[in-house]
């Protein structure tokens, strides 16, 4: 695991342990199987995870910089309210594979007899560095203390991280799906009897009492990333760790791949059934927008291991994607400095303008040339951390 402290350290690009976030694993301890062509115990890089989430990075990055908001494709917006689109992965997708990381790196840790009180300081220390990322992120260049928002995207994460990591540290694989019985039934006692509607969900009402003056702008009076509805999120991070356990398991890689996209259709047929009781929701993250979400990143993840992991087909095309992916953290805060500063300095409007408003007839083309722009320039960013084997960890 790396220090717990956010520095740029060198290392050569070739050395395995790179990050999504705070979790540095995207290498597997190998059980005996013939099936596999590896010998017992040896590490293997999982090209798919680190393509899954280069392919999760940059889906983060462009639908967060259309060039004009009211000229978007619609999948490359959040689902108003009720619903969702592809806009609407990205998020769960960056938690579900924090879960499955951790379990990669965490495991072997506590096999090898470390003290699981050291490796909860450690989880505490990473936690709250990530959660001040965020909050230095929200509050970039002006930190007025009485309006600064709390929740956010990385401060989530934190919390979500530190509370599944304590989960996995003391239960078994069977401890860890209770306990996502356990946030799921909670959230539901809470938010059914005030039902679902937006302005009047017991989320807003818990929101309004206990984050006062620090929620999302755009919102004010509630936040996405409030209290109540953390806790399916962390259902979302454990069920990352249920798939971390399936990846470390002694079956076959084949059999670990079909186990992936039958379990991910199980999950997102039960998401989309349970959405005649409870809303699919995103800014709610209700309980079937969690299995849904959880049943898609398995389907997307299974079947990137079947083909780079199992059938073996990488190279030049997954490269740019692993790249991406080996330095998410700062390509996140790369790209969201990026966008401010353009903002603020005044130049984004004209640059927009110039570059492709100006030149290309259709306003949602457009727009979208601007978003690939943003993908382009953070991908730039990051191989030119990759070329120097600098790695932002946590």
């Amino acid at each position: 695991m790396p220090e717990a402290y956010p520095f740029l350290l060198p290392r050569p690009p070739a050395r395995s342990g790179t990050l999504i976030l705070t979790m540095p694993a995207t290498t597997l301890e190998t059980a005996t199987s013939t099936a596999s062509g590896s010998p017992a115990g040896r590490s293997v890089r999982l090209e798919s995870l680190d393509v899954f989430r280069g392919l999760t990075m940059a889906s983060m990055v462009m639908v967060n910089n259309a060039g004009d908001g009211r000229n978007t494709y619609a999948p490359l917006k959040h689902a108003a309210w009720h619903g969702w689109t592809f806009t609407d992965m990205v998020f769960p997708f960056f938690l579900w594979i924090v879960g499955v990381a951790m379990t990669l790196s965490t495991a072997r840790r506590v096999e090898r007899g470390e003290d699981r009180g050291q490796l909860i300081k450690h989880v505490l220390i990473r936690a709250a560095a990530i959660f001040g990322i965020g909050l230095l992120l929200n509050g970039f260049p002006y930190y007025n203390l009485s309006t600064l928002r709390i929740p956010g995207v990385l401060q989530r994460i934190a919390v979500c991280y530190l509370i599944a990591t304590i989960i996995f540290l003391y239960t078994t694989w069977r401890g860890q799906a209770a306990a996502i019985v356990v946030c799921f039934a909670s959230y539901w006692a809470m938010m059914h009897s005030w039902g679902y509607e937006k302005g009047s969900t017991f989320a807003q009402y818990a929101d309004s009492i206990l984050l006062p003056g620090h929620m999302y702008s755009a919102t004010k009076t509630w936040d996405p990333e409030g209290f109540v509805s953390t806790l399916p999120a962390i259902g979302t991070a454990l069920f990352g760790i249920l798939c971390g356990h399936l990846l470390r398991s002694a079956w076959t890689q084949a059999e670990k791949a079909a186990w992936m996209l039958v379990s991910g259709n199980v999950l997102i047929f039960a998401g989309l059934a349970l959405d005649y009781w409870q809303p699919i929701n995103k800014q709610l993250w209700t309980v079937p927008f969690t299995l849904l979400m959880a049943g898609l990143a398995l389907v997307v993840f299974g079947t990137c291991y079947w083909l780079f992991d199992v059938r073996g087909h990488k190279g030049w095309y997954t490269k740019p994607f692993v790249i991406l992916g080996m330095n998410a953290l700062a390509v996140y805060c790369f790209s969201g400095l990026f966008a401010r500063v353009l903002s603020l300095a005044k130049v984004r409007a004209p640059m927009y303008q110039a570059m492709f408003a100006s030149t290309i007839p259709d306003p949602y083309l457009a727009s979208l040339g601007w978003a690939l722009f943003n993908v382009a320039v953070c991908w730039t960013f990051a191989w030119i951390l990759y070329r120097k084997g600098w790695f932002l960890r946590v």
